[in-house]
């Protein structure tokens, strides 16, 4: 296993030979994050990735409100709001769901506990794509009867039905 570094849990590390590792998750382990606090005021904390072996790892710094040196400088003006985040997650696509369901039932568990449980990283939405997507293994739609404007023909496939309803 890599090293454990402040905020993330080892990762069981699997080279494909490009120059990198991805962490393994199966049925009796997935690494995850240590339980996430905001910072105090004033503050943040940043979880950085790279190639070259950084794995969320964590560090926390203070907002200036000057810069001494010239450098990137970056102003957050936290009385203009522009949009509520709703909350973060991803996409449950053909190829996603399919590999899913070639994992065990425990490593399934435990891989979406990995993504939308307090010991995860707390996805709390999930996006489903309406038909194929380019994430699919063939094209489809659910109604390719020309003026079928009742949708008379509309019908799900299969992949809907067995990996994503």
């Amino acid at each position: 296993t890599l090293p454990c570094l402040p905020g993330a849990r080892p990762c069981s590390p699997k080279d494909f030979g490009h120059g990198s590792v991805v962490c393994v998750c199966n049925a009796t382990y997935c690494d995850t994050l240590d339980p996430l606090v905001l910072p105090a005021p004033g503050s943040y904390v940043k979880y950085e990735s790279s190639k070259a072996g950084k794995r969320l790892e964590r560090s926390e710094g203070s907002f200036q409100s000057s810069l001494p040196t010239p450098g990137l400088l970056l102003t957050l003006n936290i009385s203009a709001l522009y949009q509520r985040v709703k909350g973060f997650g991803g996409s449950l696509s053909d190829s996603a769901a399919m590999n899913i369901l070639k994992l065990s039932r425990p490593a399934q568990d435990n891989l979406l506990r990995s993504y939308f449980s307090e010991s995860g990283i707390e996805y709390n939405l999930i996006r489903v794509p309406m038909a194929c997507s380019d994430f699919s293994v063939r094209p489809y739609s659910y109604d390719d009867v020309p003026d079928d404007y009742e949708l008379k023909h509309f019908r799900l496939v299969d992949e809907d039905v067995k990996m994503k309803v």
